[in-house]
């Protein structure tokens, strides 16, 4: 079945006869591959009656769009259910989200201003979500894309020696919490109990360290890359560019560092073994990802699925009432066997000594 549909540019592609029936692949992108209804379809239904169709095209392209397709918050609670399985908790939070309905979450609430860099989900935690579904209820009037990044792709346009250096040292990711920048601590790990705080820091290989009146600062030591676990490829799989201080507006970040000493601000990276990342190499992860960006223009209803280990993420600035909304599904944690002990280069887990306030 051909028939004319409009479509944003690419090769266009067979649809087996599974599909055919319902819906059509018209002059997809190759990435990500894009996916329309030839005739009025329940998304949700449609995908569990092909589960297997939708697995394959993550496999090959590792972002499908749907689009033109009705989906409002009520069915996209099914569509991710039959996408992505059992929705997990958003945990070890680093940015505002509102939970919208059980496992659907605000995609952001960064102010529209601001652009997100490209990053896999959750890539600084110990396990992370396999599968990413969003979902555009309101369109912005302008901007607002999400760009989209094959890592792959990213990893191969990074000189050898610098991959090499974080393949073998992994990263260090350090939050500083209670100065009043970036989120609480209670904020970030969903309670004001310092036990589960640190039974969850326990469990997650993460060192933190109390710091008087309500502070705290944590370091975690990660993959900096990461082996797809179907293909067996390997990708660049980190939050370098995004936990590094020089993500900051270089005031900000100045100032920030001038105040709180570069352990204190909210965000920073370094090498797992805690040897400082160069600014100008982080600079050169940025254009990286900048090269390989593709950008999703939203339109009410569309759905993109995203394999989270394989494809990075952002988001333009937009003004309008912009509404797109995330469920994260599946689970693959990182083999933290051959990295650097983040005690070497980090702070014991002992209060200062203004006190332990608990």
């Amino acid at each position: 079945m051909t028939g004319q549909f409009g479509f944003r540019g690419g090769r266009r592609r067979p649809v087996s006869a599974a599909t055919a029936h319902w819906v059509q692949s018209t002059g997809a992108l190759d990435f990500p591959y894009e996916v329309h209804p030839i005739e009025e379809v329940d998304l949700a239904g449609w995908v569990d009656e092909h589960p297997g169709v939708v697995d394959g095209w993550l496999a090959r392209h590792g972002a499908v769009l749907f689009t033109g397709f009705a989906v409002d918050l009520v069915t996209f609670s099914r569509v991710a259910t039959a996408v992505g399985g059992a929705a997990l908790p958003y945990r070890e939070r680093t940015t505002p989200r509102s939970e919208l309905t059980p496992g659907v979450y605000t995609s952001t609430e960064y102010p529209p201003d601001q652009r997100i860099p490209l990053h896999n989900e959750n890539a600084y935690q110990r396990c992370f979500p396999t599968r990413l579904v969003f979902c555009c209820l309101d369109a912005p009037h302008s901007g607002g894309a999400t760009p989209v990044a094959d890592c792959r792709r990213v990893l191969a346009r990074l000189a050898p020696a610098a991959v090499a250096g974080f393949r073998d040292r992994g990263v260090r990711y350090l939050r500083s919490f209670g100065d009043g920048a970036g989120l609480s601590w209670p904020e970030a790990f969903g309670t004001a109990n310092r036990d589960q705080v640190e039974a969850y820091c326990r469990e997650e290989a993460i060192d933190l360290h109390w710091r008087g009146a309500g502070g705290l600062r944590t370091a975690q030591v990660r993959p900096a890359l990461l082996r797809h676990p179907h293909h067996r490829q390997e990708v660049w799989f980190n939050h370098v560019n995004l936990f590094h201080v020089s993500a900051l507006d270089r005031s900000l970040s100045d100032a920030l560092t001038a105040q709180l000493g570069p352990d204190g601000v909210p965000l920073n990276v370094t090498y797992g073994d805690g040897t400082p990342i160069p600014a100008d190499l982080v600079a050169e992860i940025r254009a990286a990802y900048d090269a390989e960006a593709v950008a999703v223009a939203w339109r009410p209803g569309d759905v993109l699925v995203v394999d989270n280990l394989l494809v990075a993420h952002g988001r333009e600035p937009f003004t309008g009432p912009r509404r797109i909304v995330v469920s994260m599904a599946g689970r693959h944690c990182h083999d933290l066997g051959a990295l650097p002990n983040p005690s070497a280069a980090s702070p014991p887990a002992t209060a200062d000594a203004g006190g332990d306030d608990r």
